[in-house]
């Protein structure tokens, strides 16, 4: 079974996404294909990055994840089809991968050279297909690609560190629900924090700042529930703060729904790209 997970900022009201699919199965006409996402903002190769690696581990080993954000070839950024932890995956060289390569090294990095071997009105969609379909087949990367030894790093995406007493952070992703993800992984959190008291202090309001820091990280959403015999209901809208299943932190709101009672994003006035910081004791 060849499956090829897609995620793209194509959205779902043009005719982008079918015609992805349509000429997948049009070379590969057993192609298993599985949506990841379609409503990536448009070149926010953040969210792309975060989804990816949220996601790609889900899939069986072999599996390709074809990504089409910001996915134009230029000067700046070559198209790129890299094996790593088992996986395949092909994007432009924008950073979207570069979280990926901070944690495993890859098996094998390319940059693809086909462009000139498919039709003159061929298209970067049109090369991500080709390229998918091949791997997907059995194929050689270095049939498709000259080898290569680094992917190009975008530094906005990472948390930084503050003298070893602060991790300072930003949102990257927003979820359905309205929460909202950091890049400050569980991993540096553990690495930094040494088990020592924290607050993490949201939105650069000084007075937000000394009002509202979380002292708390639960293991998960229900665990703000501290006594059984508690009703739910008292728990909701209160906020939370969790590492979630892809080991980043996640500010949230217990059992909160954007269109009636609120959410992380609105209630705490979070947007993508706010700070966020964790200040250790």
């Amino acid at each position: 079974m060849s499956i090829i997970t897609l995620l793209t900022d194509y959205g779902l009201k043009d005719h982008f996404v079918g015609a992805l699919k349509g000429k997948i199965v049009s070379q590969l006409p057993d192609a298993t294909l599985i949506d990841i996402s379609h409503d990536v903002d448009p070149f926010n190769v953040a969210q792309a990055s975060y989804l990816i690696e949220a996601a790609y581990s889900s899939f069986p080993k072999g599996t390709v994840h074809l990504i089409g954000v910001d996915a134009e070839m230029n000067k700046e950024n070559q198209h790129i089809a890299m094996q790593w932890n088992d996986h395949y995956f092909i994007a432009a060289d924008n950073g979207i991968l570069s979280i990926l390569t901070q944690k495993i090294t890859p098996e094998k990095m390319y940059a693809i050279n086909i462009h000139d071997r498919l039709h003159l009105d061929a298209t970067d969609l049109d090369v991500f297909v080709t390229v998918a379909t091949h791997i997907a087949k059995g194929g050689l990367l270095n049939v498709i690609g000259k080898e290569i030894n680094a992917l190009k790093v975008v530094t906005q995406l990472q948390a930084s560190v503050e003298g070893n007493a602060v991790i300072k952070g930003c949102i990257i992703y927003i979820d359905h629900f309205g929460n909202v993800v950091t890049n400050i992984s569980k991993k540096l959190f553990l690495e930094i924090g040494q088990g020592r008291p924290y607050e993490i202090f949201f939105n650069a309001k000084a007075v937000i700042k000394k009002k509202a820091p979380i002292k708390t990280i639960y293991p998960k959403y229900s665990e703000i529930i501290n006594n059984v015999d508690y009703s739910n209901d008292i728990y909701d809208g209160q906020r939370v703060a969790i590492f979630n299943e892809a080991n980043y932190l996640e500010l949230g709101v217990f059992r909160s729904n954007p269109k009636t009672v609120g959410c992380a994003a609105s209630l705490f006035g979070l947007n993508y790209r706010d700070t966020v910081e964790i200040i250790f004791k």
